[in-house]
Formats: structure tokens, sequence, C-alpha cells
């Protein structure tokens, strides 16, 4: 069971949906596993299937994390960190496989002023005016 959110403790999924196309043979083996109570639902046996499948790779995947330097998991900007960078007169480049969050209190021109490059390998979760700051920065 989710936890209950606190009031006004407004955030975002911890998922993004994905679309994919699957044979109707594929489709219907899901559908069986599903029927006879291996899984609740396509979604369970789909997300079950994905991460077995990262899990094989996993030590691949470290490596290549590890020589791209990226960030793993959820990397939060907050208004009070870009505002430090500003101060410090940093300009950040941001790596990120997981989620990019930028906090809705983060102005677009604070954005603007900090931020030099992004990439996600993952998810990004901005205002639409910080995702139209960060468009041209996306790599």
């Amino acid at each position: 069971m989710m936890p209950k959110k606190a009031e006004g403790q407004d955030r975002g999924p911890d998922t993004e949906k994905v679309t994919i196309n699957l044979g109707f043979i594929d489709l219907g083996r899901i559908d069986l596993l599903v029927r006879e109570g291996f899984y609740a639902n396509r979604s369970d046996v789909i997300r079950t299937a994905i991460r077995k499948h990262l899990d094989a790779h996993d030590a691949a995947i470290q490596r290549s994390a590890e020589q791209l330097t990226l960030e793993l998991g959820l990397r939060r900007f907050t208004r009070a960190d870009l505002e430090r960078a500003r101060d410090e007169k940093r300009l950040l480049h941001v790596r990120v496989l997981g989620l990019a969050s930028f906090d809705d209190d983060v102005s677009p021109e604070l954005v603007q002023e900090t931020i030099g490059s992004i990439t996600v390998l993952g998810a990004l979760q901005a205002s639409a005016a910080v995702k139209a700051v960060l468009a041209d920065r996306i790599r």
C-alpha cells in the first residue's frame, strides 16, 4: 500500500508511460500468465520482464554509467541548488540516468543562468517554461 501524501505535497508520477507494440502471440502469452494468476495485469508482466533483462545487463550498465559520469537515479534540482550555483558563478552540466526533476518554484531565468547543458537518459520533469529554456541545451 502506498503511503498517503501529506496535504500540499504534490509530487510528479513515479513512473513514465511507454507505449510498445507486441505481436498477437506474445500478447496472448502475457494474457495467459495474467489469467492464470502469475501476474496482476499486463503491465506487471512487462515491468517484471524488463527489470529481469536490465538486471542481466547490470554490470554493463554500471560500466557505461561510470564512463559517462552520469548520476544514477533521481536528480532533483531545487531553487536553492540553482541559486547557490549562480552565486558561485558555476555553470552546471547535468548528466542523469533516471529522472531529472526541477521543482515548480525554479524559474526559467534561473535555469537560463545556471544550466549549461543537460543529458537525461530516462525522464525530465519540469514546467513547460523550464523545458523551453532547456530545449537548446539538451544533449
